[in-house]
């Protein structure tokens, strides 16, 4: 069966979604994306402001960038050993940050959030990429207006069928799995019927 990956992500971990066609909830899971019991690597930029602080961050998002890639190989290896043909990934991204360098993130609170809220969206991607995944990065904010006209389908329609997959997939499904789930039919590109 052909399958795609929806991703919402959170500083350090990530909710995942595998839907296949039909469409059908194949698997979901929560990943994480940094090392064990590396909590700072959650929150580098705010580790960085009591450190030597260009370091610290790019030590993190190596440490980020090496635990995503391997927890993407892994899905992907999943998907396969399960006997479906993985198409594509869409990641939830947050709106654009500006182009600020380590120590004007770290001279404003709200930029440390702003930046640790752009990473993991972004090295989901690069993760996806380097498995030879096409990505479809979908802007969160947007996220309903978009799917409804990338699949040609009514807000109304879209919504009773990702409520559908998750009445059958029990709980959790709150709006994380849901905004994921509607991602990665996005990224299997079928309406739904």
């Amino acid at each position: 069966m052909k399958v795609a990956l929806g991703w919402k992500t959170h500083s350090g971990w990530a909710v995942l979604i595998v839907i296949g066609e039909g469409p059908v909830l194949v698997d979901r899971q929560r990943i994480t994306l940094v090392e064990e019991g590396a909590d700072w690597e959650k929150h580098p930029y705010h580790a960085a402001a009591h450190g030597e602080a260009d370091v610290l961050v790019k030590r993190a998002v190596d440490a980020v960038q090496r635990t995503t890639l391997q927890r993407m190989r892994e899905v992907v290896e999943h998907c396969r050993a399960s006997g479906h043909e993985l198409i594509a990934c869409a990641v939830l991204m947050p709106g654009p940050m500006p182009a600020w360098s380590t120590a004007e993130i770290l001279a404003v609170h709200i930029r440390m959030h702003k930046a640790e809220g752009v990473l993991f969206p972004r090295v989901l991607c690069e993760a996806a990429e380097a498995c030879g995944l096409p990505v479809v990065a979908i802007a969160e904010k947007s996220l309903e207006e978009d799917a409804c006209l990338r699949l040609g389908i009514s807000t109304a329609r879209m919504t009773q069928q990702v409520g559908t997959l998750g009445r059958g997939a029990g709980a959790p499904w709150g709006k994380d799995q849901r905004n994921a789930a509607v991602a990665a039919l996005v990224a299997l590109g079928k309406e739904i019927p």
